[in-house]
């Protein structure tokens, strides 16, 4: 499930990134998606 959220998350960013839409909106759905992959591989230890 952690996976698919992220996975979600970085391509929202990498579309935003592209297309220069949403300005700091980008920036938060990154760390988002960087936290969502650190709490997985925490929690798979």
């Amino acid at each position: 499930m952690l996976w698919t959220i992220f996975i979600i998350l970085l391509v929202i960013w990498l579309l935003g990134f592209i297309f220069h839409i949403a300005g700091g909106f980008i920036n938060i759905i990154l760390i988002i998606a960087i936290i969502v992959l650190i709490v997985r591989l925490v929690r798979k230890k």
